[in-house]
């Protein structure tokens, strides 16, 4: 997307989306071999005679044959990288490599590769248009899950994440036909721009109508009126996130499943199509296939080229999402290939357990980079009383209550106050202040808790997609804690524990 339409949020705005419980499946060690899974999804796409021109996954291999590299960490410690590939051709990712290699440390996805014989990566994006700041690569053990029967990484996007190839192979261009698809998660969503995967402008800049083609995922309304509440897969073709047809449209009313298969294609010339569907069971629902969009730039369409992940095309960078698998096309693929292809997802048997924090339980929480805790200043009990880091004092004023509120989202709440974290005035900048405040219910209130690895946590609040942030690293009793966007620093990182 070209623009930052990003609708702030007052205190009593309501958390929109409903939520999904994830399914609790135990993650396995994924010690041992995985079995060849046979015909994967670019080798259905390639039967039904348009083949995948990009093909990225950190999960697994996406053509049966494939044996090379996923993705590539690069190690906290000491700036050294690994490649993580498959355990087997065709098989699923080798996720003990990683955890051996970022054992003691931290990780970041630096690259995600191409499967294709493209090579079209992904790396992380610099700035663009609406963000001239360059992004950060995700927590590389920020989204464990499992994947046929073998435990994986996904990526985790928090606000300030994101990856770019502006110098593809093969992707079309101009008014080329194409298709995608991307599995996600139906409840690591916000209103804010753009969770995209897909062809965006070679500028890191808006230049127009019709220069994008890419799947959107999120609650952000651009053309009203909406239907519900749920997120929803829409096609960004630039200057608008279309529901179908010219952009508002009801009969999309999207989905909010633990995993979701996010599709979408355009032929360049008349037609596009969004579908979207259960990534662990059943088949895909059409929501739109019709004319492009009539205002003036979609027909024919201009696409440029380039390829994004997590971002809008002019690097529009507040969204959060979750990103397993996902490819682009040559040709305009047919029903009964795009059928296939979400019959090969479910077969994978994505699934995830959230098993900590213990809803009802009570912890103290400790920034990594200055050793000392969260704490409501002077023991404060008002509404809007500041919080900072402090050391351990061992009274309620920094012990916390964790209180789930759907899937992986917690309310905190300061034992003393009986009040809970807060990010002031639902703000959206860098630097927001937090606090506490009654608890009103909506997401500015709600966190994610999300593993870094070595038993330390990131808290993501779900209302802007920042994270708990110990404001410039200080070490000194007092210092404030804020809202900013993932930076790789431990500063950012905090063990709970009671």
């Amino acid at each position: 997307m070209g623009l930052q339409r990003w609708r702030s949020s007052w205190r009593a705005v309501l958390a929109a989306g409903a939520t999904a419980a994830l399914a609790a499946t135990t993650l396995i060690a994924g010690a041992g071999t995985a079995n060849a899974a046979g015909t994967l999804p670019c080798d259905i796409y390639a039967s039904g005679g348009t083949p995948c021109v990009a093909a990225h996954s950190t999960t697994r291999a996406l053509f049966g044959a494939y044996s090379g590299s996923l993705y590539q960490v690069r190690r906290w410690s000491d700036g050294a990288t690994t490649n993580i590939g498959v355990l087997s051709a065709g098989g699923y990712a080798n996720a003990a490599a990683q955890d051996s290699f970022c054992s003691g440390t931290y990780c970041t996805i630096v690259r995600i590769y191409d499967q294709t014989s493209h090579h079209n990566d992904l790396t992380i994006a610099p700035g663009g248009g609406a963000n001239p700041t360059g992004d950060q690569g995700a927590n590389a053990a920020a989204l464990p899950v499992t994947a046929g029967g073998h435990k994986v990484y996904g990526v985790y996007i928090s606000a300030g994440n994101g990856y770019r190839n502006n110098a593809t192979n093969g992707v079309a261009t101009g008014s080329h036909p194409e298709g995608l698809y991307m599995v996600t998660e139906g409840t690591h969503v916000n209103n804010r721009c753009c969770f995209d995967y897909g062809n965006a402008e070679t500028s890191n800049n808006d230049t127009g109508n019709g220069d994008m083609d890419a799947i959107y995922f999120g609650t952000l309304c651009w053309f009203s009126p909406c239907s519900g509440s749920n997120p929803k897969v829409m096609a960004d073709l630039e200057n608008g996130l279309f529901a179908g047809g010219n952009g508002s449209n009801t009969a999309n009313t999207g989905r909010n499943s633990a995993f979701v298969t996010a599709m979408t294609k355009n032929n360049g010339t008349s037609t596009y199509a969004i579908k979207d569907g259960n990534a662990q069971s059943g088949g895909l629902s059409t929501r739109y296939n019709g004319s492009l969009p009539t205002q003036s730039g979609y027909i024919p369409m201009t696409k440029q080229g380039a390829i994004i992940l997590g971002i809008g095309g002019d690097n529009s960078n507040g969204s959060v999402g979750s990103f397993f698998e996902g490819v682009m096309t040559s040709g305009y693929p047919s029903d009964a290939t795009e059928n296939s292809v979400q019959s090969n997802v479910v077969s994978v048997g994505y699934a995830k357990s959230v098993t900590f924090p213990v809803s009802g339980s009570t912890y103290r929480l400790t920034n990594l980079a200055s050793g000392k805790v969260l704490d409501a200043v002077n023991c404060g009990t008002a509404n809007g009383t500041a919080l900072d880091v402090w050391q351990a004092l061992g009274n309620t004023c920094q012990q916390w209550k964790f209180t789930s509120v759907g899937a992986n989202k917690w309310t905190l709440t300061n034992v003393n106050a009986g009040k809970v974290l807060d990010a002031v005035n639902c703000g959206l900048a860098l630097g927001t202040a937090t606090d506490l405040w009654q608890s009103l219910g909506n997401n500015c209130q709600q966190w994610a808790v999300i593993p870094a690895g070595n038993g330390r946590y990131e808290l993501v609040v779900e209302n802007s997609g920042m994270v708990l942030d110990d404001q410039n690293c200080g070490t000194a009793n007092g210092t404030k804690v804020q809202m900013w966007m993932w930076l790789n620093n431990t500063c950012q990182l905090w063990s709970i524990a009671s």
